[in-house]
Protein backbone atom coordinates (compact mmCIF):
# COMPACT_ATOMS: atom_id res chain seq x y z
CA UNK A 1 0.00 0.00 0.00
CA UNK A 2 1.32 3.46 -0.59
CA UNK A 3 0.81 4.72 2.73
CA UNK A 4 2.61 1.87 3.92
CA UNK A 5 5.83 3.35 2.05
CA UNK A 6 8.82 3.56 4.32
CA UNK A 7 9.19 7.38 5.44
CA UNK A 8 12.40 6.93 3.42
CA UNK A 9 11.09 6.80 0.45
CA UNK A 10 8.71 9.29 0.11
CA UNK A 11 10.25 12.53 2.68
CA UNK A 12 13.75 13.14 1.65
CA UNK A 13 14.34 15.05 -0.85
CA UNK A 14 18.01 15.92 -0.62
CA UNK A 15 19.85 12.92 -1.00
CA UNK A 16 23.43 14.41 -2.03
CA UNK A 17 24.76 17.75 -1.41
CA UNK A 18 25.13 20.82 -3.40
CA UNK A 19 28.41 21.43 -5.47
CA UNK A 20 29.78 24.95 -5.34
CA UNK A 21 27.98 28.05 -3.59
CA UNK A 22 24.40 28.33 -3.22
CA UNK A 23 23.13 30.39 -6.24
CA UNK A 24 21.56 33.43 -3.64
CA UNK A 25 25.07 34.06 -2.64
CA UNK A 26 26.60 34.66 -5.88
CA UNK A 27 28.95 36.63 -7.12
CA UNK A 28 31.50 35.22 -4.93
CA UNK A 29 33.91 37.64 -2.90
CA UNK A 30 37.69 38.08 -3.79
CA UNK A 31 38.44 37.45 -0.22
CA UNK A 32 36.87 34.15 -0.26
CA UNK A 33 38.83 31.36 1.41
CA UNK A 34 39.74 28.12 0.05
CA UNK A 35 41.19 24.95 2.17
CA UNK A 36 42.47 22.53 0.21
CA UNK A 37 42.41 18.82 1.31
CA UNK A 38 45.56 18.18 1.45
CA UNK A 39 46.58 15.30 4.37
CA UNK A 40 43.03 15.14 5.17
CA UNK A 41 40.01 12.05 4.47
CA UNK A 42 36.95 14.83 3.39
CA UNK A 43 34.12 14.06 1.08
CA UNK A 44 30.37 13.77 1.65
CA UNK A 45 28.87 10.55 3.92
CA UNK A 46 25.59 9.67 4.32
CA UNK A 47 24.50 9.59 8.45
CA UNK A 48 21.55 7.03 9.15
CA UNK A 49 18.55 8.69 10.89
CA UNK A 50 15.50 7.10 12.13
CA UNK A 51 14.10 7.80 8.96
CA UNK A 52 16.12 7.41 6.06
CA UNK A 53 19.69 8.92 5.59
CA UNK A 54 20.83 12.25 5.76
CA UNK A 55 24.40 13.33 3.37
CA UNK A 56 26.51 15.53 4.84
CA UNK A 57 30.36 16.93 4.25
CA UNK A 58 32.89 15.73 6.70
CA UNK A 59 36.57 15.93 7.13
CA UNK A 60 39.44 14.87 9.06
CA UNK A 61 42.86 14.31 9.48
CA UNK A 62 44.27 11.29 7.00
CA UNK A 63 45.93 9.97 9.97
CA UNK A 64 45.95 8.81 13.07
CA UNK A 65 42.87 8.96 15.52
CA UNK A 66 40.06 8.85 17.06
CA UNK A 67 39.89 12.65 16.91
CA UNK A 68 38.25 15.56 18.91
CA UNK A 69 34.48 15.87 16.75
CA UNK A 70 32.70 19.28 16.03
CA UNK A 71 29.84 19.36 14.59
CA UNK A 72 29.44 22.27 11.59
CA UNK A 73 25.28 24.06 11.26
CA UNK A 74 24.90 25.33 8.02
CA UNK A 75 23.93 28.75 7.39
CA UNK A 76 20.16 29.35 5.96
CA UNK A 77 21.60 28.45 2.43
CA UNK A 78 22.50 25.19 3.61
CA UNK A 79 25.45 22.84 3.46
CA UNK A 80 27.66 24.46 0.48
CA UNK A 81 30.95 25.23 -0.50
CA UNK A 82 31.97 27.60 2.37
CA UNK A 83 30.52 25.09 5.12
CA UNK A 84 32.11 23.02 3.76
CA UNK A 85 35.90 24.83 3.15
CA UNK A 86 34.72 25.44 7.32
CA UNK A 87 35.00 21.36 8.04
CA UNK A 88 38.30 21.53 6.26
CA UNK A 89 39.77 24.61 8.08
CA UNK A 90 38.88 22.55 11.40
CA UNK A 91 40.28 19.21 10.46
CA UNK A 92 43.68 20.82 9.51
CA UNK A 93 43.13 21.93 13.63
CA UNK A 94 42.94 18.21 14.14
CA UNK A 95 39.15 17.77 14.35
CA UNK A 96 36.98 15.61 12.62
CA UNK A 97 34.56 17.94 11.53
CA UNK A 98 30.90 17.27 10.02
CA UNK A 99 28.28 18.74 8.29
CA UNK A 100 24.58 17.09 7.94
CA UNK A 101 22.48 18.66 5.60
CA UNK A 102 19.49 19.42 8.18
CA UNK A 103 16.96 20.49 5.38
CA UNK A 104 17.27 17.18 3.75
CA UNK A 105 13.81 16.64 4.19
CA UNK A 106 12.32 19.59 3.37
CA UNK A 107 14.02 20.68 0.19
CA UNK A 108 17.57 21.85 -1.95
CA UNK A 109 17.71 25.52 -1.24
CA UNK A 110 21.19 25.54 -3.58
CA UNK A 111 19.29 26.95 -6.52
CA UNK A 112 17.04 28.78 -4.80
CA UNK A 113 16.73 32.86 -4.01
CA UNK A 114 16.04 33.74 -0.39
CA UNK A 115 12.66 34.20 -0.30
CA UNK A 116 12.66 30.29 -1.44
CA UNK A 117 15.01 30.07 0.66
CA UNK A 118 12.86 31.08 3.51
CA UNK A 119 9.84 29.09 2.43
CA UNK A 120 11.71 25.75 3.49
CA UNK A 121 13.54 26.81 6.09
CA UNK A 122 10.08 27.82 7.69
CA UNK A 123 9.30 24.06 7.66
CA UNK A 124 12.32 22.60 9.57
CA UNK A 125 11.30 21.34 12.79
CA UNK A 126 13.91 22.10 15.66
CA UNK A 127 13.17 18.43 17.03
CA UNK A 128 14.15 17.24 13.74
CA UNK A 129 17.36 19.29 13.85
CA UNK A 130 18.26 18.07 17.21
CA UNK A 131 17.44 14.47 16.25
CA UNK A 132 19.75 14.71 13.01
CA UNK A 133 22.56 16.08 14.87
CA UNK A 134 22.26 12.93 17.64
CA UNK A 135 22.27 10.92 14.63
CA UNK A 136 25.57 12.92 13.39
CA UNK A 137 27.35 12.22 16.42
CA UNK A 138 26.48 8.58 16.57
CA UNK A 139 27.67 8.35 13.17
CA UNK A 140 31.15 9.77 14.19
CA UNK A 141 31.76 7.84 16.82
CA UNK A 142 30.57 4.81 15.11
CA UNK A 143 32.05 5.70 11.56
CA UNK A 144 33.86 8.76 11.82
CA UNK A 145 37.12 8.11 13.68
CA UNK A 146 35.80 10.59 16.13
CA UNK A 147 35.88 11.10 20.21
CA UNK A 148 32.87 12.19 20.87
CA UNK A 149 33.95 12.68 24.47
CA UNK A 150 35.43 15.71 22.92
CA UNK A 151 32.66 17.11 21.39
CA UNK A 152 32.27 20.84 20.14
CA UNK A 153 29.66 22.56 17.89
CA UNK A 154 29.68 25.68 16.01
CA UNK A 155 27.10 27.14 14.01
CA UNK A 156 26.74 30.21 11.42
CA UNK A 157 23.38 32.60 11.19
CA UNK A 158 20.65 30.01 11.17
CA UNK A 159 22.85 27.73 12.48
CA UNK A 160 24.64 30.08 15.26
CA UNK A 161 20.30 29.37 17.12
CA UNK A 162 21.12 25.66 16.72
CA UNK A 163 24.04 25.80 18.53
CA UNK A 164 22.69 27.76 21.36
CA UNK A 165 19.59 25.20 21.02
CA UNK A 166 21.72 22.20 20.96
CA UNK A 167 23.60 23.10 23.85
CA UNK A 168 20.62 23.00 25.84
CA UNK A 169 19.43 19.77 24.33
CA UNK A 170 22.79 17.72 24.56
CA UNK A 171 24.36 16.00 27.26
CA UNK A 172 27.16 15.10 25.68
CA UNK A 173 28.20 18.43 24.20
CA UNK A 174 31.30 19.96 25.57
CA UNK A 175 31.40 23.20 24.15
CA UNK A 176 30.14 25.64 21.44
CA UNK A 177 30.25 29.12 19.75
CA UNK A 178 27.52 30.47 17.96
CA UNK A 179 28.03 32.71 15.43
CA UNK A 180 25.25 35.24 14.98
CA UNK A 181 22.58 32.95 15.75
CA UNK A 182 18.75 34.89 16.37
CA UNK A 183 18.24 35.03 20.28
CA UNK A 184 15.10 35.98 20.69
CA UNK A 185 11.47 35.10 18.92
CA UNK A 186 11.28 38.54 18.00
CA UNK A 187 7.05 37.99 17.28
CA UNK A 188 8.20 34.88 15.07
CA UNK A 189 8.37 31.53 17.15
CA UNK A 190 6.37 29.04 15.34
CA UNK A 191 4.98 25.64 16.48
CA UNK A 192 8.28 24.10 14.59
CA UNK A 193 10.56 26.38 16.00
CA UNK A 194 8.59 27.14 19.15
CA UNK A 195 11.83 28.68 21.71
CA UNK A 196 14.91 30.34 21.17
CA UNK A 197 18.04 31.07 22.82
CA UNK A 198 17.39 33.51 25.57
CA UNK A 199 13.92 31.14 26.19
CA UNK A 200 17.15 28.62 26.90
CA UNK A 201 19.51 29.88 28.98
CA UNK A 202 18.47 28.90 32.27
CA UNK A 203 18.81 25.16 30.48
CA UNK A 204 22.42 25.09 28.87
CA UNK A 205 24.11 21.89 29.89
CA UNK A 206 27.32 22.83 27.67
CA UNK A 207 29.23 26.62 27.64
CA UNK A 208 28.34 28.87 24.99
CA UNK A 209 30.56 31.31 23.14
CA UNK A 210 28.61 33.80 21.10
CA UNK A 211 30.08 36.00 18.41
CA UNK A 212 27.76 38.97 17.27
CA UNK A 213 27.87 42.10 15.48
CA UNK A 214 26.73 45.41 16.58
CA UNK A 215 26.24 46.67 13.08
CA UNK A 216 23.94 43.08 12.69
CA UNK A 217 20.43 44.77 11.35
CA UNK A 218 18.59 41.53 12.15
CA UNK A 219 20.24 40.93 15.43
CA UNK A 220 19.64 44.56 17.61
CA UNK A 221 22.11 45.13 20.14
CA UNK A 222 19.35 44.74 22.85
CA UNK A 223 18.63 41.44 21.83
CA UNK A 224 22.34 40.64 22.34
CA UNK A 225 22.12 42.29 25.70
CA UNK A 226 18.99 40.65 26.98
CA UNK A 227 20.90 37.38 26.12
CA UNK A 228 23.70 37.80 28.67
CA UNK A 229 21.43 39.47 31.46
CA UNK A 230 19.62 36.17 30.96
CA UNK A 231 22.85 33.71 31.08
CA UNK A 232 24.34 36.52 34.09
CA UNK A 233 20.40 35.34 35.98
CA UNK A 234 20.89 31.64 34.85
CA UNK A 235 24.41 31.28 36.33
CA UNK A 236 25.67 30.49 33.27
CA UNK A 237 29.76 29.98 31.72
CA UNK A 238 28.52 31.35 28.48
CA UNK A 239 30.19 34.11 27.20
CA UNK A 240 29.08 36.92 24.37
CA UNK A 241 31.60 38.94 22.26
CA UNK A 242 30.32 41.68 19.99
CA UNK A 243 32.27 43.25 17.62
CA UNK A 244 31.66 47.40 17.24
CA UNK A 245 32.05 47.50 13.35
CA UNK A 246 30.45 43.97 12.02
CA UNK A 247 27.65 43.60 10.71
CA UNK A 248 25.59 39.92 10.00
CA UNK A 249 27.72 37.72 8.53
CA UNK A 250 30.84 39.04 9.33
CA UNK A 251 32.55 35.33 8.78
CA UNK A 252 31.54 34.48 5.64
CA UNK A 253 34.19 35.71 3.31
CA UNK A 254 32.69 34.35 0.15
CA UNK A 255 30.34 37.70 0.76
CA UNK A 256 30.55 41.29 1.43
CA UNK A 257 29.48 41.29 5.02
CA UNK A 258 32.90 39.82 5.47
CA UNK A 259 35.30 41.79 8.27
CA UNK A 260 38.66 39.96 7.88
CA UNK A 261 40.03 41.27 11.63
CA UNK A 262 36.48 39.96 13.50
CA UNK A 263 36.25 36.83 11.63
CA UNK A 264 39.93 36.34 12.76
CA UNK A 265 39.46 37.21 15.91
CA UNK A 266 36.39 35.10 16.49
CA UNK A 267 38.02 31.78 14.83
CA UNK A 268 41.10 32.66 17.42
CA UNK A 269 38.31 32.29 20.27
CA UNK A 270 36.57 29.64 18.92
CA UNK A 271 39.74 27.65 19.12
CA UNK A 272 40.54 28.66 22.77
CA UNK A 273 37.08 28.41 23.40
CA UNK A 274 37.20 24.60 22.75
CA UNK A 275 40.88 24.10 24.56
CA UNK A 276 39.32 25.62 27.79
CA UNK A 277 36.05 23.54 27.15
CA UNK A 278 37.14 19.67 26.50
CA UNK A 279 36.97 19.77 22.68
CA UNK A 280 40.61 19.86 21.93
Amino acid sequence: MPDEMPISRRAFTVTTLAAGFALSTQPVAAETITTDAKDLTAGEVKIPVKDGTVPAYRAAPNKGGPFPTVLVVQEIFGVHEHIKDICRRLAKLGYLAIAPELYARQGDVSKLERDGIMKVVSKVPDSQVMGDLDATVAWAKKDGNGDTAKLGITGFCWGGRIVWLYAAHSKELKAGVAWYGRLTAAGKATELQPKFPIDLAGDLAAPVLGLYGEKDTGIPVKDVEAMRAALKKANKPSEIVLYPDAPHAFYADYRPSYKKDAAEDGWTRLQAWFKKNGVA
